[in-house]
Order: C-alpha cells, then structure tokens, then sequence
C-alpha cells in the first residue's frame, strides 16, 4: 500500500512557514521519499496569513495546488487559531479521520466548545509544541520557530529522519537548489544577520531541530519511521 501524506502549515509572516515547508519536503526526499511543495502568500509582510501545502509520498506525485483534506496541519502561530489569522478557517477545516494537528503553544488552547467537539468527532490528535519557546531558549532568536516545527514533525511522522532534516537545513543556508520569493529572502537575510557566520546560523538552526525532536520523543508522540521505498501499486489520496 502506497503512502500518502498532505500536509498543510499555516503562520504569518515572518515565521519561515515556507521555509520550513522547503526543509520538510526535502528532508523527506533526503529520507528516501517523494515531496512537493506549493507556497500560497497574501501580502508578503510580517504578521500577515501564510500557509504552504507539502504533498509526501513513497511513489511519484503529480497533484498541485491547495490541500484541502490535509493528513496533516501545523500550526506556527496561535493567532492562527484565535484570531483566524489563515486562509483556511476554521483552522483545522478538511482534517481528514485521524488526522494530526501540531500548534504552536506552550500548552493546550481553550478552543471553542464546537471546534473540541468536532476535532473529537474526527478522532483528532493534537499536539501542543513549545516551538516559539524552543526557539528563544536553544537559538536565542524566534526566527527558528520553524525549525522546532518541522523537527517535531519528522518525529511524530517517522517520514524523515534527524540526519534528513540536518542535510535540508544545510542545503537550504548554503543555498543549494532553491529559489525563494522577495519576502523569504529577506527574512533569511535578517536571520543571517542575528549570527556572526553561516556555520553559526546552521549549528543553531540544526540545535532547535533536535530539541523539537527531542522533546516530541520524551512526550510520547514518536512514531516508527516510514517506509518510503517505492510503492507497487497507487493508492488513491
């Protein structure tokens, strides 16, 4: 059977959703699997709705565009959720059976009362991850918030692995292989600025990704890792 996961991450601007998106996806690829990506922006400013959708699979992936029935969300910003900050609302709309949602938040959100029953309804499981925390304590930035995210994530999906994720970072900084829009870029260039050489910015970005690891591992929500040879028969998504 084939394995297919959608993902979609919603943040503002100004927290690498897309940047993380990048890393994930190619993290999954350095894993062995197969990934895309699709950016969507509004306004490329700070504190503005971003949300970037990343397809995985064991086996080649033709779809583009918005996810709608995501596996998966991830959420970068709380606001996303209180302040309906995205261009999905509610926050976790299309969830599919089972689905996973990983928040951003040092703790569980009182979420309205209709939105825990439907989250209940679908079997949800939620994940409430200190990335922003992390971020501060292991980095001495917030900018690596999407570092946190993304490392969390590989451990509860077991889609990638640490040394993946560690090589989709170095590729990212040291610019091999993307193009990213004005906004990213700048972003990345006020990142830079934060740290006295490149090394630097990787050491630490890479430190936030095995602390979210970590801390995902201590709480219990590891999963084994995937298999992501290529499948021999397709499976619908």
């Amino acid at each position: 059977m084939a394995i297919r996961y959608n993902i979609r991450m919603a943040g503002v601007g100004g927290q690498g959703v897309v940047t993380g998106s990048h890393i994930f996806s190619t993290a999954v690829i350095h894993a062995g699997g197969e990934s895309t990506i699709v950016p969507f922006y509004g306004s490329e400013k700070r504190m503005a709705p971003v949300e970037s959708y990343v397809r995985v699979s064991d086996e080649p992936i033709y779809e583009i565009g918005e996810i709608t029935f995501p596996h998966i969300i991830m959420i970068f910003h709380p606001q996303v959720i209180t302040h309906g900050k995205s261009y999905t609302n509610p926050f976790y709309f299309g969830l599919k059976k089972d689905g996973i949602a990983l928040i951003n938040n040092v703790g569980p959100m009182n979420l309205e009362r209709d939105h825990e029953n439907e989250l209940k309804d679908l079997n949800a499981q939620l994940y409430y991850l200190p990335a922003t925390k992390l971020s501060l304590e292991v980095a001495g930035i917030d900018l690596a918030t999407n570092m946190a995210m993304v490392g969390a994530m590989g451990c509860i999906t077991g889609l990638t692995t640490l040394d993946a994720l560690a090589q989709a970072v170095k590729d990212r900084f040291l610019g091999k292989g993307f193009v990213v829009s004005g906004g990213t870029a700048a972003l990345d260039s006020v990142v830079e600025r934060k740290f006295k050489k490149k090394q630097e910015l990787i050491d630490k970005n890479l430190a936030v990704v095995k602390a979210a690891w970590e801390f995902a591992d201590q709480n219990g929500w590891a999963k084994k890792k995937q298999t992501m040879a290529p499948a021999t028969a397709a499976t619908p998504a």
